[in-house]
C-alpha cells in the first residue's frame, strides 16, 4: 500500500463551495433557485471566514518563520495562499454568473437594481421610503471623533468620503438589515423595481451629512472569527503553536476587511489604520455584501422557483395514541419529505399526558419559537419532571439557547449544560410512562436537530421506538450529562454507539468484519452517508478495506479529505456528493456482514471533533421493513445521475455521465416515499 494520502481539508470545503456555483449555473434550474444557491455560497464562505481563515492565517505565519519543526510544518504546507487562489476565482464565477441572472428578470418585468442609479420612475417611492422608515435607524459616525468604533460581525456599513472647506472626514453608517428588508420593492405600470436598502442610503447621503461635500459612499463589512477549537483540527505542537499566533494582539478578531471596488487607495490606507485592520486580509469587492439576502428577493411569481413537494402526511388510526403504536411498531420520518407533525406529536402526547412521568430532551440548535420547548414548559409545568440538555456552544446559534435556557428554568424544566470541553451534538429525546406500576420507556432519536423550520429544508432520519433496553442506555447517556456517571465510568452500551465511550471502536470493528469476509472471497460491502468525511483513523481503516476487497460507496456532502480511486490505496472507494433542492444533512451506516446487514443512523460525521470532542449518539435499526426502506433510499441515491457529482483524485467535481435512465435522486425519493 502506498503511503497514505488525504485531501486538504480546507480546500475540500471550498471543493464544496464550487458545487454551489455550478448548481447556480445550471440553466434548467427556476432563476429563484439559482439566486437560492448564489446565496447559499456567500453564506458559506462567510462562515469558511470566521471559522477556518484565523487558523490558516495564523500557520500561514508560521510556515512563513518556519520556526517550527519542519516536519510537521510540511504536513499542513501553506495552504492560505492556495485558498486565497481559489476564492478569487470563485469570486470571479459568482459575479459573472449575478451578471447573467440580473437580465433574466426583466423577461418577467422586474428590475433588480444592481450597480446602477435608481431609476428615475421609482425615485419619488425611494425617497419617501426613506424618509419615513429608513431614516429613524440612521445614525452616522465621524471616525474622526468616535474614538473605538467597533464595527459588528459581517454587519453591513457604508463609509463616506466628505470634505469641509480643506478638512477631509470619514463617515460611516450601519446599513439598519436588523430592522429593515435588504430590500425595497415597488411597482410601476405593472413592473417591479427591487432596490438594495444600501443604495437608497447612498443615494441620500447628502441628507445624512448636510453641509459637506461628499465625494464618494462605499460599502464594507469586517468578518471576525468565531470561536476556535484547533485541537479538533490539528495534532500536539502546531495546535498549540497555533493558538498563540491567533491569541497575539496583532491578530486582534478581525480576519476580513471587505470593501467595494473604487474605495480609494489612499483613503483605504487611511481607514485600515483607524480601525487598527492592519493584520486582517483587505479583499476588494463589489457593491454589495452579504449576498445570503439573495434567497429572499422579494418575489412572487411561482414559476421562478421549485414547485414545492407536499410532504407526505403519517396518520395514525382515530383513538390510538402515537406511544400505543410505538408499543406494536418502530417509526421512521423522513424529513422533509414526511411532515414534521409526529415529532411534534411526540412532544405533545408526551407533555400532556397523565401516565408521563419523565422526558429527557438534548437542545442543539432549535427554533426560535420552537414548539417542542414550549410543549415541554407546559409539561413541566405540569407537574412532569423534565430535563434538558442544552447545547449553549452551539455555534452562531447561542444566544437562541440562552434564551430558551432561562425560559426553561422559570417553568421549572432541569436544564443541564455541557461542560466547557465537551460539546454534545446528540439528537435524542427519551419519555418514560407509568402504567399500573410498571415503566415504559420510549424514545426519539434522529440524524438533525430537534428543529421544526430546518426540518422542512434538511433531508433527515427520526426513528421513534420502545425498544426498552436501547433507551435504557439513552438514560445512561442523560446520566453521563447529569454527572450521575462519569466520562471514565464507562456505561455499557451494548445497542447506542456514542462518541467518548464505544462510537469510533465499535466503527472499526465493523469495518474489520467486512475486511475479514473480503479475505475469506465473501461479498462485502460498506454504504456511507455523511455531511463530513475527515477522522484520519477511520479514514486509514476505509483504504485498508478498500485493499481487502471491500466495497465501498460513500455519499459525503460537504467536507471529504478521504481520496477515493487511487491504485493500491483506495480503488474500491467511489464517494459521491449530492446538491439538490434539500440540504443532505442524514448520517447513515451500512454494514452487509454477509447479507445480514447491520444500520446504524446518527448525529456523527466522521471528523475529529465529533469522534473525539462530543457527544455523539448513532443508534440501530432493527425493524427488517424500516431497514428495506433505507437501502432502498440509500440505492436510489447511488444511482442517481443528475443530481451527484463524483469526487475525483484531483478533488473536482465530476458530473456522472452514463446512458442509464437519468436518476433524480431527491424526487425519486419522493415518489417512493409518496406510493409507500
Amino acid at each position: 500500500m502506498p503511503s497514505v494520502k488525504y485531501f486538504d481539508r480546507d480546500i475540500s470545503w471550498l471543493s464544496f463551495n464550487e458545487r454551489l456555483l455550478i448548481e447556480a449555473s445550471k440553466e434548467t434550474l427556476p432563476l429563484l433557485e439559482r439566486f437560492n444557491f448564489l446565496a447559499i455560497y456567500s453564506s458559506n464562505l462567510d462562515e469558511f471566514y470566521r471559522v477556518r481563515i484565523p487558523a490558516l492565517m495564523a500557520l500561514h505565519k508560521l510556515y512563513k518563520k518556519k520556526s517550527v519543526n519542519n516536519q510537521v510544518i510540511s504536513t499542513h504546507s501553506d495552504v492560505l495562499e492556495k485558498v486565497k487562489e481559489i476564492i478569487d476565482a470563485q469570486l470571479n464565477s459568482f459575479g459573472t454568473e449575478i451578471r447573467r441572472l440580473i437580465p433574466q428578470l426583466k423577461l418577467h418585468n422586474i428590475t433588480l437594481i444592481y450597480a446602477e442609479p435608481i431609476p428615475q420612475q421609482i425615485q419619488a417611492a425611494v425617497s419617501h421610503y426613506f424618509f419615513s422608515e429608513v431614516l429613524a435607524f440612521i445614525q452616522p459616525i465621524d471616525l474622526n471623533k468616535a474614538g473605538n468604533f467597533f464595527p459588528e460581525n459581517n454587519q453591513l456599513y457604508i463609509v463616506a468620503i466628505s470634505r469641509n472647506n480643506q478638512q477631509s472626514d470619514l463617515t460611516v453608517v450601519k446599513i439598519p438589515t436588523k430592522q429593515l428588508s435588504r430590500f425595497f420593492s415597488v411597482t410601476v405600470g405593472g413592473h417591479q423595481y427591487i432596490c438594495f436598502l444600501d443604495d437608497i442610503i447612498k443615494a441620500n447621503m447628502r441628507t445624512i451629512l448636510p453641509g459637506v461635500t461628499v465625494d464618494g459612499s462605499f460599502s464594507f463589512k469586517v468578518t471576525r472569527d468565531a470561536e476556535l477549537n484547533l485541537e479538533e483540527i490539528y495534532e500536539g505542537d502546531i495546535a498549540d503553536k497555533i493558538e498563540k499566533q491567533i491569541t497575539k494582539r496583532d491578530y486582534g478578531y478581525a480576519t476580513r476587511l471587505l470593501f467595494e471596488s473604487g474605495f480609494p487607495k489612499e483613503t483605504v490606507e487611511e481607514f485600515v489604520n483607524k480601525l487598527e485592520f492592519e493584520k486582517a486580509i483587505h479583499t476588494e469587492g463589489g457593491p454589495y455584501h452579504n449576498l445570503k439576502d439573495l434567497s429572499s428577493i422579494p418575489i412572487s411569481i411561482p414559476t421562478l422557483k421549485n414547485t414545492p413537494w407536499k410532504p407526505k402526511l403519517m396518520m395514525l388510526e382515530e383513538g390510538f395514541s402515537l406511544f400505543e403504536k410505538l408499543l406494536q411498531s418502530d417509526l421512521l420520518i423522513h424529513t422533509p419529505y414526511y411532515s414534521y407533525d409526529m415529532v411534534l406529536r411526540f412532544f405533545n402526547e408526551a407533555s400532556i399526558d397523565p401516565k408521563t412521568t419523565e422526558i429527557y430532551t438534548t437542545m442543539y440548535r432549535v427554533a426560535n419559537d420552537s414548539s417542542i420547548l414550549n410543549a415541554l414548559v407546559s409539561a413541566a409545568i405540569n407537574g412532569k419532571k423534565v430535563t434538558v440538555l442544552v447545547e449553549l456552544k452551539a455555534r452562531f446559534d447561542e444566544a437562541n439557547n440562552v434564551k430558551w435556557s432561562k425560559k426553561l428554568k422559570a417553568a421549572g424544566v432541569k436544564v443541564l449544560y455541557t461542560e466547557t470541553q465537551l460539546k454534545v451534538h446528540a439528537k435524542v429525546a427519551l419519555v418514560k410512562k407509568n402504567k399500573s406500576g410498571d415503566t415504559f420507556y420510549f424514545g426519539l432519536l434522529a440524524t438533525g436537530n430537534l428543529n421544526e423550520i430546518t426540518a422542512r429544508i434538511y433531508t433527515d432520519h427520526i426513528l421513534m421506538t420502545s425498544h426498552t433496553e436501547m433507551l435504557q442506555e439513552i438514560e445512561s447517556v442523560f446520566s453521563v450529562f447529569d454527572k450521575k456517571v462519569k466520562l471514565h465510568d464507562k456505561p455499557v452500551f451494548n445497542h447506542l454507539l456514542v462518541a467518548q465511550f464505544n462510537l469510533r471502536d465499535r466503527f472499526i470493528e465493523l469495518i474489520e468484519r467486512e475486511i475479514t469476509a473480503a479475505k475469506k472471497g465473501l461479498e462485502a460491502r460498506i454504504i456511507i452517508k455523511l455531511n463530513n468525511l475527515e477522522e484520519k483513523v477511520l479514514i486509514k481503516k476505509l483504504y485498508q478495506a478498500s485493499n481487502a476487497g471491500v466495497k465501498i460507496d460513500l455519499i459525503v456532502r460537504s467536507i471529504c479529505t478521504l481520496i477515493p480511486g487511487v491504485v493500491g490505496m483506495s480503488e474500491n472507494i467511489t464517494v459521491r456528493r449530492i446538491v439538490d433542492r434539500y440540504l443532505e444533512h442524514g448520517r447513515i451506516f451500512v454494514f452487509y456482514n454477509t447479507g445480514e446487514s447491520e444500520i446504524y443512523l446518527g448525529s456523527a460525521d466522521w471528523m475529529k471533533r465529533n469522534i473525539y470532542k462530543r457527544i455523539e449518539v448513532c443508534f440501530p435499526v432493527y425493524d427488517q421493513v424500516l431497514k428495506q426502506e433505507i437501502m432502498a433510499l440509500l440505492e436510489i441515491q447511488l444511482k442517481d445521475n443528475v443530481q451527484a457529482v463524483h469526487l475525483d483524485t484531483s478533488l473536482r467535481n465530476v458530473p456522472i455521465e452514463n446512458d442509464d435512465e437519468k436518476v433524480q435522486s431527491q424526487q425519486s425519493i419522493y415518489h417512493y416515499l409518496m406510493s409507500k
